[in-house]
């Protein structure tokens, strides 16, 4: 993975947990509170799991062990 397509999944990361908020918020309006959590439960959980990855993976690249590739070099 190169620099680049380590920023597209943060923002794909950021991005699906924003959308489990708004689909949280917009299903409670219509649903009960159970179902609502339902509905949100893939987007925060995959969003999230997308994050850790992520983190580690910067964290890993800042101690040297697994490098991010650097295109420009």
């Amino acid at each position: 993975m190169d620099r680049s397509g380590f920023v597209k999944l943060a923002f794909i990361a950021f991005g699906l947990v924003i959308v489990s908020f708004v689909v949280r918020g917009l299903s409670r309006i219509v649903l009960e509170v159970e179902i609502a959590n339902l509905l949100q439960a893939p987007f925060a959980l995959v969003g999230f799991g997308l994050l850790v990855y992520l983190f580690v993976r910067a964290t890993l690249d800042a101690v040297g062990i697994w490098e991010v590739e650097n295109p420009d070099a």
